[in-house]
């Protein structure tokens, strides 16, 4: 797997991430990921919808856990757009967070079998085998209208810009 050149850190920290990094109008590459039934989920089964890619280390973090609120609620208002929140959590701890906080709007999916998304998008923390956070907005015709990778990993997401991005192609 390839290194990028993303200086990121964790608690101060740095950390290598590996992958193929991903850039503002770059044709978004398919990806295979699970879902909480453990079927293969693709990003090509959201075509013709704008895709949020809401990515973070684990659900069972607090920073994590903000983000994916968050996105929840702001998914809630926005039509024609799949929410997809994306980690290395079982599918089964997704899922148990999503029911006990009662979000229903985003869809939770893991990439912890294959690290196929991690990869493609260059989010692999090579030192832990867990995804760096960040946010992808890819339009419906799969190209990359925006991306953030957080230069500080327990930092949250620029939810503004993200969400701008998001609001400007629907």
């Amino acid at each position: 797997m390839n290194k990028t050149n993303l200086n990121v850190t964790f608690a101060g920290n740095p950390v290598t991430i590996l992958g193929n990094e991903i850039k503002v109008g770059d044709k978004a590459p398919d990806f295979t990921v699970i879902n909480e039934k453990l079927e293969s989920v693709k990003l090509s089964d959201f075509d013709g919808k704008v895709k949020v890619l809401v990515v973070y280390p684990s659900i069972d973090t607090g920073v994590c856990a903000a983000q994916n609120r968050k996105f929840n609620v702001e998914a809630n208002s926005l039509e024609d757009v799949a929410v997809l929140s994306i980690s290395v959590d079982l599918p089964f701890a997704q899922s148990r967070f999503c029911g006990a906080e009662g979000l229903e709007n985003i869809i939770t999916l893991s990439d912890h079998k294959d690290l196929d998304f991690g990869e493609k998008y260059g989010f692999v923390i090579e030192e832990f085998r867990l995804l760096t956070r960040g946010t992808v907005i890819i339009d419906k015709d799969n190209t990359v209208k925006y991306v953030e990778y957080l230069p500080e990993i327990t930092n949250e997401p620029d939810y503004d810009a993200a969400l701008k991005a998001v609001k400007e192609l629907i």
